[in-house]
């Protein structure tokens, strides 16, 4: 008997994107790229409203994101004006004075069964070295202000994200994603099931859909405003609910990598591109005035402000459903994690790589759509872990730090804090954003110790222990030492012009 083929099921054919920025044009240039015929994507968005674009600094995951809808690394840079990131260095974290970078990419090399760093760690009690970044090419080529493409390398972006935006709309535009302006007043759900059917502009324009992402920023005009998702607060764990953002004049040299400073209830950011530095405070407002905020702030530039301080308020947490009926949201829409690890650009673009995994068919499974959120809420709760242990490590003073470092934490961060002061070993978890060599990193350079290492690392006598060390330092300050400076880099492959600024 001749087995029967299942007819494949109309798809939804219609996406509306309501919202632009970074997130909206990022799933726009994605669904333009991947999704197959028949699919129609829409944008709404409003040049009355503005977009928050504190985003401007970038984690290596870009690369893959920029790299599937075929952009030209030099041509993307050169377009949004931007630079190249070899990590964030931490300043004043654990205490005044103190510095370390988490730097990307790999540090030393593993040998046999073990990572490298508890052949490092038995070393440290040899030698009373500690310096973890000797062994780091990122690192080096950090220190060095040095930037070039090479395998020991690893590298992100800082850029202008409203350029950026602009740049991906070009993208969508020029494979058909249609941009509507207006502002959405009113949304229309089914009876029946809640889905959305359509949103109405402010011209009175009806625009129907099968599947809506919300773009919409903090408001969550759909996924909150229509849908009633619910939020998860995580103020307790990160009381900085709070930020002023303000561009100043660019100075040389031009550093490959985003500084962090913490600050007296907070911190500040520092963003170099190629011709203005970005800089932020994020702070705590039961413990600093905004006065006092933009004061530490503009008292704290490398050149003079072009703007006046910008203002954002935000809420610590995320959507209890990121996917909710036929509606994803993304970006601000879907949570929100302060910049401090840079990972506000990599939320969104994760958010449209599982959202295409899970593609509906016909309609929304809701199994489909429950796989989407559990992988979602995993990603949210890794970074806020990530994040929250910046702040609990700390010798600061200060009613705030002292809050933070006396406070419970989640039981997914205690164990791993647990798990490395026991015998050095980190382990990660599913597909958790940041690596083993990531959590190293911060780890140690908020204070935190192991009492030993992996037994495997006595395997080495002293004598083979300290040649295995000598040559990794070697290596990475030779791998360092090779590359040209940035500056040198941009200008010989993606120099951006020098924009025209119009009086105030």
């Amino acid at each position: 008997m001749r087995e029967q083929t299942r007819q494949p099921a109309p798809l939804p054919r219609r996406i509306v994107i309501v919202g632009g920025g970074t997130s909206g044009w990022m799933a726009a240039a994605a669904f333009s790229r991947f999704l197959g015929e028949g699919w129609y994507v829409r944008l709404i968005e409003s040049e009355d409203i503005g977009t928050v674009g504190v985003g401007e600094a970038t984690i290596p995951q870009i690369q893959h994101f920029n790299a599937g809808l075929g952009i030209d690394e030099a041509d993307f840079v050169r377009a949004t004006q931007g630079s190249f990131k070899l990590g964030i260095v931490f300043a004043d974290w654990l205490r005044p004075g103190h510095r370390y970078i988490h730097a990307f990419g790999g540090i030393g090399r593993p040998l046999g069964l073990i990572a490298f760093h508890h052949y490092w760690l038995r070393h440290c009690v040899q030698d009373g070295a500690d310096d973890l970044w000797a062994f780091s090419a990122t690192a080096q080529a950090a220190a060095q202000n040095r930037f070039g493409p090479a395998p020991a390398i690893a590298h992100a972006y800082h850029f202008d994200a409203s350029l950026y935006a602009a740049y991906l709309r070009r993208y969508a535009e020029a494979r058909g994603v249609e941009r509507i302006e207006g502002k959405v007043v009113d949304v229309t759900q089914d009876s029946a099931s809640g889905d959305i059917v359509s949103v109405t502009l402010d011209g009175g324009l009806s625009v129907e859909g099968d599947i809506f992402v919300d773009c919409s920023g903090f408001r969550g005009l759909l996924i909150e405003g229509a849908l009633n998702s619910g939020y998860e607060d995580w103020r307790h764990w990160l009381p900085c609910d709070r930020a002023l953002a303000v561009p100043c004049e660019s100075v040389s040299p031009i550093t490959p990598y985003t500084q962090s400073t913490a600050r007296a209830a907070g911190w500040q950011w520092r963003i170099p591109l190629q011709h203005r530095i970005g800089n932020g405070h994020v702070y705590c407002s039961d413990h600093m005035s905004d006065d006092e905020a933009a004061r530490i702030l503009l008292d704290n530039l490398d050149g003079p402000a072009l703007a006046d301080p910008r203002p954002l308020r935000f809420v610590t947490g995320k959507r209890r459903q990121i996917w909710k009926n036929n509606c994803v949201s993304l970006g601000l829409a879907s949570g929100f994690l302060e910049p401090l690890e840079s990972t506000s650009i990599h939320l969104i673009q994760a958010g449209i790589a599982r959202f295409l995994q899970y593609l509906p068919g016909e309609t929304v499974d809701t199994a489909d759509r429950d796989a989407f959120n559990a992988q979602m809420d995993f990603e949210f709760a890794s970074i806020r872990d990530f994040i929250i242990l910046h702040y609990h490590a700390t010798e600061r003073e200060g009613p705030m730090w002292q809050h933070c470092r006396e406070m419970a934490l989640p039981d997914s961060l205690a164990q791993k804090i647990a798990l490395f002061r026991a015998n050095g070993r980190i382990a990660r978890f599913n597909e958790e954003l940041f690596t083993e060599t990531g959590w190293l990193q911060v780890l140690w350079g908020q204070g935190i110790r192991p009492r030993g290492w992996h037994p495997l690392a006595d395997a080495l006598s002293e004598a083979d222990l300290a040649e295995f060390m000598m040559l990794a330092k070697a290596q990475a300050s030779q791998q360092a030492a090779a590359l040209p400076t940035h500056e040198a880099y941009i200008a010989a492959h993606c120099a951006a012009p020098i924009p025209q600024r119009i009086p105030a």
